[in-house]
């Protein structure tokens, strides 16, 4: 597949200039066919062949072979999850917290980021610090003096609110000399970009198919190194967690699977797998080099009005309008779909590869 046949295989392109995939894709007619085929199968067919156990026991392990080498790593080190702030969740609170402990997130961090350390804050009492940032920069010597105490940071790797490219790999070095772990939310880099988690050296990373993979909601993916599975305490158990649920006593599964618990619904997974192949059969490099040029026609067109960085870092591109919500309304009157922010007060407008030339100069006529 090119990037003209996977336009055409999104059904909501022909009516609109879609630039709003940070927040969640259309997926495309086949990835929702592999969806709906998956669960028509289950009820109709699976039932008097294999067994409908069986069949989502297979099918699990099927997305996971799928989704585990697009991000770099391993099939045992990856939990499928139901989003990224499930995944979030399971690290939170398989952490044995005491009180005091530090953790570290930056300002640029979305509530998925933020919620569940709050909740930690209240059950445990631990200090929940904020790492000041600038135009959705990190100041690495800041970083450095933030995490001398801190037992987790917490971080994204392409910041939702301005666009920016956050150096994982040294603020990874930096937390781990300091002896914290590191939790990643990289819900904005898969899918608009190559990625190796193995290579960015965290602990746990969280994301979530919906947005740049183009799959259905519902299927997230939790990645746990395999030295920092031994440092969470799960707090949940079902018959998928452990190696054998008849024995007594019970056994963890040895890798990310343990998070897993019971009947969840392949079919997002399996969705989700289904547009990992459609991308990789177009080339994650030929996505990104769209997307780079779309977004220098839309940084060019915007002007002074640009908040994200002017070099090409991501899809994401934020900037100033006197009224964010009304000019998203405007713009949708006009057939282009974009959103608010909260912080800034800005809109930003998502380009993938499956946008075009004229999505782009039909966002800009619209201002």
């Amino acid at each position: 597949m090119d990037l003209d046949a996977l336009r055409d295989d999104i059904p909501v392109l022909d009516e609109v200039a879609y630039l709003n995939t940070g927040a969640s894709s259309p997926a495309p007619r086949s990835v929702v066919e592999a969806t709906t085929d998956w669960i028509e199968y289950h009820n109709f067919e699976a039932p008097t062949d294999e067994g409908i156990y069986p069949h989502a026991w297979d099918s699990y392990e099927a997305a996971r072979e799928t989704i585990a080498p697009f991000l770099g790593v391993p099939p045992e080190t990856i939990a499928l999850t139901g989003s990224t702030v499930h995944g979030i969740n399971l690290i939170v609170s398989s952490i044995d917290w005491q009180p005091g402990d530090v953790v570290v997130r930056t300002d640029l961090e979305h509530p998925a980021g933020t919620l569940p350390f709050d909740r930690m804050a209240d059950l445990h009492g631990i200090d929940v610090r904020t790492l000041e940032t600038t135009d959705g920069r990190i100041d690495l010597d800041e970083l450095r003096t933030a995490v001398e105490d801190a037992r987790l940071l917490a971080m994204s790797s392409v910041t939702w609110s301005h666009g920016t490219r956050l150096p994982v790999e040294e603020a990874v070095d930096i937390a781990h000399d300091a002896g914290a772990r590191v939790l990643i939310d990289a819900v904005q880099s898969p899918g608009q970009r190559p990625v190796d988690f193995e290579s960015w050296g965290a602990d746990f990373v969280a994301g979530s198919g919906h947005k740049w993979l183009l799959g259905p909601w519902g299927a997230g993916f939790l990645y746990v190194a395999p030295d920092a599975i031994d440092a969470l305490t799960p707090r949940q158990i079902g018959y998928r967690s452990v190696e054998d649920p008849s024995a007594s006593p019970f056994e963890y599964k040895p890798g990310a699977a343990r998070f897993e618990l019971g009947t969840a619904s392949p079919a997002p997974h399996v969705g989700l797998a289904a547009a990992i192949d459609l991308l990789e059969s177009i080339g994650m490099e030929t996505v990104q080099t769209r997307i780079e040029r779309l977004t220098d026609r839309l940084k060019d067109g915007l002007g002074d009005r640009l908040m994200s960085p002017r070099e090409y870092e991501s899809g994401l591109v934020t900037f100033a309008a006197d009224d964010p919500e009304a000019t998203v309304e405007r713009l949708a009157d006009a057939g282009v779909v974009v959103r608010s922010l909260p912080f800034p007060e800005a809109v930003r407008a998502s380009v993938h590869g499956f946008n075009t030339a004229a999505d782009i100069d039909r966002l800009l006529d619209g201002l």
